[in-house]
């Protein structure tokens, strides 16, 4: 299988049903489930019925897949997952930067290394016109690699969260890079 990007130190490829396990322990970890569930671990039948589908997703427009299994290309560790897929079928352009790795990643730059590549593979060969990016307020962790990743902060909102968890009464905040400012600092 063709990687679909490759940095440094990461390789992100298509999924796979073989991905299966991974997925159920990366969601199975309160740590890395804190600011999306409150810490409660994803169901295995879940990741199989629900989550694995999503990520399997082709989105048409780009004749690719928006979310990307991610390895430590020295070894070939499962190390989470990268988005990068259009909000909007009626609007590909504008595309939605994500990520989720395991604790033994965090810390490590990959989340910053991960979410430049793909920006920078968006303007330059997707024809992305603006990427976005959201997360809970409280999320100091992930709104550094937002920022780090090239995105400005753009609003504070509150979302519709069908339970609340902790932080979730601060909102949420979303940022975003355009291919204009982008081109400006390339």
């Amino acid at each position: 299988m063709q990687p679909f990007l490759e940095t440094d130190r990461l390789v992100l490829r298509a999924f796979t049903e073989a991905d299966a396990d991974h997925l159920c322990a990366l969601d199975g970890d309160p740590d890395v489930m804190r600011f999306i569930t409150g810490g409660k671990p994803t169901s295995p039948e879940t990741i199989r019925t629900r989550t694995l589908p999503r990520l399997l997703h082709t989105y048409p427009h780009f004749g690719t897949r928006g979310y990307w299994a991610a390895e430590e290309k020295a070894t070939g560790t499962f190390l989470g997952w990268f988005e990068f897929c259009p909000l909007e079928d009626s609007r590909p352009f504008v595309v939605e930067l994500g990520y989720r790795l395991n604790r033994a990643a965090w810390g490590r730059g990959y989340a910053t290394e991960g979410s430049r590549a793909l920006v920078d593979k968006g303007f330059a060969e997707l024809g992305v016109e603006r990427v976005t990016a959201n997360t809970m307020a409280v999320n100091a962790r992930s709104r550094s690699v937002m920022e780090k990743a090239g995105l400005t902060f753009v609003r504070h909102f509150t979302g519709d969260w069908p339970e609340a968890i902790e932080g979730s009464e601060h909102g949420e905040v979303e940022y975003d890079l355009t291919r204009a400012v982008w081109e400006k600092r390339n």
